[in-house]
C-alpha cells in the first residue's frame, strides 16, 4: 500500500542519504505559485548536498514517499487537497482521498519506508491555555514512538514553548540544540528557553542516532533544534507585539480548536508584512540543508 519511489527505495537499500520532506507547507502553507517554486527549491537543496529528497503525500488513497514532477505539481495546484495527520491516514486510504502530510504523518510514513532523517519548519506542540483546552499536537505522541531524526526550528512560537519542552521530556523524546544551548523559537533564533544538550556537527548527530539503535531504547525520535540565523529571524520586538495582538484578537473573536493555529499564523504574516513568512522559509531552507548533511553522516556517504 505504501508507494516508495524508485529513487528513494534505491537510496534506502544502498544506504545513501535520503531526507523526508513534508507536503503541508506546499499545499497549505504558501500561496500559489510560490508553493511549487519552494517545493522544487527544497528538493534541489537536498540534492545539492548529495542526498535524495523524499517528499511525502497521499494521492488517491495511496501514501507516497518520494514524488515525481507531476505528483509534486498536483500537491501544489490541485484544489481539495486535505491536511493529513497520522490519525487520518487509514481514513484517507480507505476513502481514496488525497492529502498533504503534517509532521506526524510524514514522520510515520518516512519511518515505514526506512527513511531516518526528516526536515521540517517547526513542530506542533502544547497550545497556550492547555489546562482549559487540552489542545496538544499529535506530533508529540507520534514522535514518542517513532525512530526518526527531525531537524526543525523548534516549535511554532504561537504555542506554549516551555510546556512543549516539558511534554517532550515526559514522552522520552530526545531534544538537542544544533550549535546552541537555547531552544529556537521558529521565527526567532532563541525562544527564551534552554536545552540540556548541544550537538555541533552532523557527525555528532549521527553518533546519537547510532547510540539510539545500539542501546535498544524505545523507538522514539531525536529532535535536532536548528535555529534560524539571527540575521534572518523575525525582529523579536515586532514578533512580540504582533503575537500579543493576534492572541487578543483570537480571544475576542472566539476562535478555538483547530482554527486557532491558521488564524494566528495568518495574522502574523499579514501584520508583519510577510516578514514572518520570510523567516519561516529561511528556517526551512537551513533545516533541509542540515538534514541532508546529517543523512550523509548517518549513512557514511
Amino acid at each position: 500500500m505504501l508507494v516508495v519511489s524508485e529513487e528513494v527505495r534505491e537510496g534506502v537499500d544502498a544506504r545513501r542519504p535520503v531526507v523526508a520532506l513534508e507536503s503541508t507547507i506546499i499545499a497549505h502553507g504558501l500561496p500559489r505559485p510560490r508553493n511549487l517554486l519552494v517545493a522544487r527549491e527544497l528538493e534541489e537543496a537536498v540534492r545539492r548536498e548529495g542526498a535524495v529528497p523524499a517528499t511525502v503525500a497521499v494521492l488517491d488513497g495511496r501514501p507516497h514517499v518520494g514524488l515525481d514532477k507531476e505528483q509534486l505539481e498536483r500537491v501544489a495546484n490541485e484544489d481539495g487537497i486535505r491536511k493529513l495527520g497520522h490519525r487520518d491516514l487509514p481514513l484517507a486510504v480507505a476513502s481514496g482521498a488525497s492529502g498533504a502530510t503534517t509532521v506526524s504523518a510524514t514522520a510515520l510514513l518516512a519511518a515505514l519506508a526506512g527513511v531516518r532523517v526528516f526536515a521540517t519548519g517547526g513542530l506542533g506542540g502544547v497550545h497556550r491555555e492547555w489546562t482549559v483546552t487540552q489542545d496538544e499536537s499529535a506530533d508529540l505522541g507520534l514522535l514518542a514512538r517513532t525512530r526518526i531524526t527531525v531537524v526543525c526550528a523548534g516549535v511554532k512560537s504561537i504555542l506554549d514553548v516551555p510546556a512543549t519542552l516539558q511534554r517532550l521530556e515526559t514522552l522520552g523524546v530526545a531534544v538537542a540544540g544544533y550549535g546552541t544551548d537555547r531552544f529556537p523559537g521558529f521565527y526567532l533564533s532563541d525562544s527564551g528557553h534552554p536545552v540540556d544538550w548541544t550537538l555541533d556537527d552532523p557527525e555528532q548527530v549521527a553518533a546519537v542516532m547510532r547510540a539510539q539503535d545500539a542501546l535498544g531504547v524505545p523507538p522514539s525520535a531525536l529532535v535536532v533544534a536548528n535555529p534560524v540565523p539571527e540575521e534572518e529571524q523575525l525582529d523579536p520586538a515586532l514578533h512580540a507585539r504582533v503575537l500579543a495582538d493576534a492572541l487578543h484578537a483570537c480571544e475576542a473573536e472566539g476562535i478555538s480548536g483547530q482554527a486557532v493555529t491558521p488564524f494566528l499564523l495568518e495574522r502574523l504574516v499579514r501584520l508583519t508584512d510577510g516578514a514572518s513568512l520570510s523567516a519561516n522559509l529561511a528556517a526551512v531552507r537551513g533545516n533541509v540543508r542540515l538534514a541532508a548533511r546529517i543523512a550523509a553522516a548517518w549513512t557514511g556517504a
